[in-house]
């Protein structure tokens, strides 16, 4: 199956109590179409005692079974939590934007969105210099000096 025709026929399943197996949730949404796959992701630290993060994914043979759950178990009650059902979405690339372990100014697409030609960095250098001394605070404030509208 393609990615993008997966990632249709994929829910994203949130705020589960970790009660929930992937047992649990298989039979919750079995009503809705033939399940592919259930995963619920294990805990970032090895020494969690939770069974998961508290969210899973269940991925349907059918879109239109992922919508028909959407609609249906959005908001329902699961082991006495309410779940949160949502269209899922694709996982974000770890070396991209915030969150990564690379600096911002170090990624392909940040520099090729900012990049400043040589020309433009001398002709800023160029302008930084022909300004004389520093510049004056009460520059553009001549007329100002009295308070509430100007008279028309």
């Amino acid at each position: 199956m393609a990615d993008t025709s997966r990632l249709k026929a994929t829910v994203f399943v949130g705020g589960l109590d970790h009660a929930v197996t992937q047992q649990t949730l298989y039979h919750a949404f079995l009503p809705f179409g033939d399940i592919v796959e259930v995963n619920l992701p294990k805990p970032d630290l090895p020494s969690s005692k939770d069974p998961h993060r508290g969210f899973g994914y269940v991925e349907f043979e059918n879109a239109i079974d992922a919508t028909d759950a959407i609609d249906n178990m959005d908001r329902s009650e699961l082991y006495g939590q309410v779940i949160k059902v949502a269209a899922a979405k694709p996982q974000k690339d770890h070396n991209e934007g915030l969150g990564s372990k690379t600096a911002v100014w170090e990624q392909e697409g940040w520099l090729a969105q900012h990049a400043v030609s040589e020309e433009d960095r001398q002709a800023a250098e160029g302008a930084r210099e022909a300004s004389t001394g520093p510049m004056d605070p009460m520059q553009g404030l001549e007329g100002l000096d009295e308070a509430g509208p100007k008279p028309v």
